[in-house]
């Protein structure tokens, strides 16, 4: 028998083409993580208030779970999601057949774009709004309508609703509550913009925040409308952003039809596992979503004595008025090189705001200082305009 050897590496061999979409898209993530902003700055951050991660922790019930189940990381996960589908469909008062569960809302995103937008296809979104929903259409080569947010810094559903029309968009991307702005539409105003969809039209609905938000206020789940899908995370109020657990509710027709393109070991044993002890211990989430409106009351009371207006917010973060793009810019240098992690919008009207997020009591006591440090320094600068 002959030896096999291995074949004479060229120089000249190239690798096969990218394919035409991906050799058009820009070398960038939706958001550039805290770790690397670390590296940059050669040590940790003091104050990590910029990701709206909960500082509030995890229940004690997850913890236990976590510990219980960790002697199993060695296991594939359930790719059925079986037992979480489950826990949720009781508590949501569903079918487990209108569930799917994803790698957090950003997976879910992706999914749901795939699942619907051809390339060339128009999807309608506000701009400045959540960076990796453009991320997933860009991706897919869906095409981008943007729509200016109000002067009150909050989503225009009447111009979302025009452009979806205008655009024939087969998507319309709405957070509610809002991230960056933590603005808020209750019910009737989202009922009107889903009696106005056009036809072919669905509405992505983002509620990441929907534990901080009155529950009275929010649209009632119609799982089996077909024109709406409703998002929801353990990332926020069960502090679970590290596990990367988020779940839609939808008619049970694109569930099923999820289940040809998902990623169906994307989500964890050890997720799936902490995510369903989060959802039996509803306490927890409800303290959490209590001490973060108590924060941001602290944060109102802090932009009213530095001079500072700031955004209502149904949120676990606060946006601060700077006053311009370049002072905003300006602000997050300051507060970075005084170790905290702060973020700010990158679209006008909310632009010249910094968004800071709820931490804890101590968290918020030790960044009023170094806020107001940051503030008077600004004061001494000349900037120029900003963009």
């Amino acid at each position: 028998m002959s030896e096999l050897r291995a074949p004479a590496v060229s120089s000249g061999r190239t690798r096969p083409a990218f394919t035409g979409l991906l050799e058009g898209l820009p070398a960038t993530t939706p958001f550039v993580g805290p770790e690397a902003l670390e590296r940059q700055r050669g040590g940790a951050f003091a104050l990590r208030l910029g990701a709206n991660e909960s500082a509030f922790g995890v229940s004690p019930r997850v913890q236990a779970v976590l510990r219980e189940t960790a002697a199993r990381a060695n296991w594939y996960c359930d790719p059925e999601h079986f037992d979480l589908r489950s826990a949720l469909a009781a508590y949501l008062r569903v079918e487990p057949g209108n569930l799917v569960v994803g790698e957090g809302i950003d997976g879910l995103l992706g999914l749901i774009v795939r699942a619907f937008v051809e390339p060339g296809e128009a999807v309608v979104t506000s701009l400045g709004a959540y960076p990796t929903f453009n991320y997933q259409v860009n991706g897919y080569g869906g095409r981008l309508v943007f729509v200016p947010y109000r002067p009150a810094c909050d989503n225009d559903l009447e111009a979302l609703l025009a452009a979806a029309r205008r655009e024939r968009a087969k998507l319309l991307y709405l957070a509610n509550p809002d991230n960056p702005s933590g603005s808020f539409h209750g019910r009737e105003a989202l009922a009107a913009l889903l009696a106005g969809l056009p036809e072919n039209c669905l509405l992505l609905l983002d509620e990441a925040y929907a534990e901080f938000a009155p529950a009275a206020d929010l649209p009632p789940l119609e799982p089996e409308d077909p024109r709406v899908i409703r998002l929801r995370t353990f990332s926020k109020a069960h502090g679970l952003a590290g596990m990367r657990v988020g779940y839609g509710v939808a008619a049970r027709e694109i569930v099923a039809a999820f289940d040809r393109i998902r990623l169906h070991f994307g989500v964890g044993r050890l997720a799936q596992r902490a995510a369903s002890a989060a959802l039996e211990d509803q306490a927890f989430a409800a303290e959490v979503v209590r001490q973060v409106a108590g924060g941001r009351g602290d944060y109102h009371r802090l932009g009213r004595r530095l001079g500072l207006a700031t955004l209502p917010s149904l949120t676990n973060f606060v946006a601060f008025d700077l006053g311009s793009a370049a002072r905003s810019i300006r602000m997050v240098e300051l507060l970075g090189a005084r170790g905290v992690f702060v973020r700010r919008p990158g679209q006008p009207p909310l632009d010249r705001f910094v968004r800071v997020t709820v931490g804890t009591e101590a968290e918020r006591l030790a960044f009023e200082p170094l806020f107001a440090e940051a503030l008077e320094a600004l004061a001494g600068e000349r900037l120029e305009p900003g963009p």
